[in-house]
C-alpha cells in the first residue's frame, strides 16, 4: 500500500514539474511579434574621400508598418546625402528611417534606400545592423522578451514513509 503512495507522490511531484515547465513555455505574450531581417549593404561606387552605397532590407518576420535601420561605422565614415530614407548620424552611429511611401515591409518583402558618404583612410562595410531594435541576423526570433517571469517548481519534495511494513507472509513455525 505504501509503495503505491510513493509512486503516486512521485507522479504528483513529476506533475508539478511538468506544470512548471508548461508555464515557462507559455510565458511569451500571445501578441508578441516575430522579428528578423537580413541586410544587403553594397558600396556601389567609391572615389578618393567619397562613396555611394545601396542598402536593401529583407523582412524575415511579421509585417512592419514603419522601420528604422541602425548601424555603426568603424572607420569614421559619414553620410552626406540620402534618398528613400531619412538618414541621421551621431558620431559612428547611423540611423535610417523609412520615407512616408516605403514604411511597410511585408513578410519576405524588401525596402531599399541609398546614400552618399565620405571617408578618410578606409571604407569598410559595417558588420552589424538592427531593424526596429532587433539585430539583423538572417533569422527570426521574438521581437520582445517575455514580460512575465516563469514559475518555479515547488522546493519541497513529498515525504516518503520512514518504515514500510513487510508484505511477504511469515514462515510457519514448527513442523506439520
Amino acid at each position: 500500500m505504501h509503495r503505491s503512495r510513493s509512486v503516486n507522490a512521485g507522479l504528483v511531484s513529476g506533475g508539478f514539474a511538468l506544470l512548471a515547465s508548461a508555464a515557462v513555455m507559455v510565458a511569451m505574450p500571445a501578441d508578441a511579434a516575430t522579428a528578423g531581417c537580413s541586410v544587403d549593404y553594397t558600396v556601389s561606387s567609391q572615389w578618393q574621400g567619397g562613396f555611394g552605397a545601396n542598402v536593401s532590407i529583407t523582412n524575415l518576420g511579421d509585417p512592419v508598418s514603419s522601420w528604422t535601420l541602425t548601424w555603426s561605422y568603424g572607420a569614421g565614415q559619414t553620410v552626406t546625402q540620402a534618398w528613400n530614407a531619412t538618414v541621421t548620424q551621431s558620431g559612428a552611429a547611423v540611423s535610417a528611417k523609412n520615407a512616408g511611401y516605403n514604411g511597410s515591409i511585408a513578410t519576405g518583402g524588401t525596402a531599399s534606400f541609398g546614400f552618399n558618404g565620405s571617408w578618410t583612410g578606409s571604407n569598410p562595410v559595417p558588420s552589424g545592423f538592427a531593424l526596429n531594435g532587433v539585430n539583423c541576423t538572417g533569422s527570426t526570433g521574438p521581437s520582445t522578451p517575455p514580460t512575465t517571469q516563469p514559475t518555479t517548481p515547488p522546493t519541497t519534495q513529498p515525504t516518503s514513509p520512514s518504515t514500510s511494513p513487510s508484505t511477504s507472509p511469515s514462515a510457519p513455525s514448527g513442523n506439520c
